[in-house]
């Protein structure tokens, strides 16, 4: 997933940010109200994950800004109070789940695989193409039924992929969904992965395919019905 943290402590900041991304998540970070809506306005997430305290303002409001807005990614509101009424507040501003301060880090990663297999719409609980499936939430991945062994960056662009299915995809866009802020590199290290995800699913009508745009970037065409059904009357 790409997250956005929005936290005003700035110890906790770096111990969240660091283990969302040993668990395979692109995290970019901010402490103020400010700092997150541009942020949040700058990129798609599949997560935010906002504080309720910021020492320039209510984290809560700016939840119901963006809602205001009609950005309906989901959010985590963090909040170091569990009075009725701060928990009648999450979902009047239009938050989908709230934490209390302290948390196991455990319980948080279980959120946001439920916030995210939500998703900002209804959505399939395994993305598929062909034979080709993934389940977001278990992070399994597997090719006609057999596991694929795919790293934390080979399945964050596969998973990428397989939400934009047919779709045109530049380098720098799937750099700036699927990378954080903080990459350093060039999209051209797309390249790389791209190559390693063709290698892994192989060939065959029924696989999808990584499909080059000369001097734009990538489309994942899923096989199609008609492909199908000709390699089955061969067979």
């Amino acid at each position: 997933m790409k997250v956005l943290l929005l936290e005003g402590d700035a110890r906790l900041t770096g111990l969240i940010a660091r283990g969302l991304r040993r668990d395979g998540h692109a995290v970019d970070t901010a402490g103020t109200v400010e700092d997150g809506r541009w942020f949040a306005r700058e990129s798609i997430y599949d997560v935010l994950i906002i504080d309720v305290m910021l020492p320039d303002g209510d984290g809560a409001a700016l939840c119901a800004a963006l809602r205001a807005e009609g950005d309906w990614t989901p959010v985590l509101l963090l909040t170091a109070r569990d009075g009725v009424d701060d928990r009648v507040q999450c979902p009047d501003v239009g938050a989908d789940d709230y934490l209390v301060k302290p948390f196991a880090f455990a319980e948080l990663l279980a959120r946001l695989r439920a916030l995210a297999r939500r998703g900002a719409a209804p959505g399939p609980t395994v993305l598929s193409a062909g034979d080709l499936d993934l389940d977001p939430a278990t992070r399994r991945v597997t090719v006609a039924g057999e596991p694929l062994p795919l790293t934390f960056r080979e399945l964050g662009l596969l998973d990428y992929f397989l939400r934009h299915q047919d779709e045109v995809l530049s380098r720098s866009r799937i750099l700036d969904d699927v990378w954080d802020w903080a990459f350093a590199g060039t999209p051209r290290i797309i390249d790389v992965y791209v190559r390693a995800l063709r290698a892994h699913i192989g060939q065959g009508t029924d696989r999808p395919r990584i499909e080059t745009v000369r001097g734009v970037g990538y489309a994942f065409r899923p096989p199609r019905a008609t492909e199908l059904r000709s390699d089955s009357s061969v067979a």
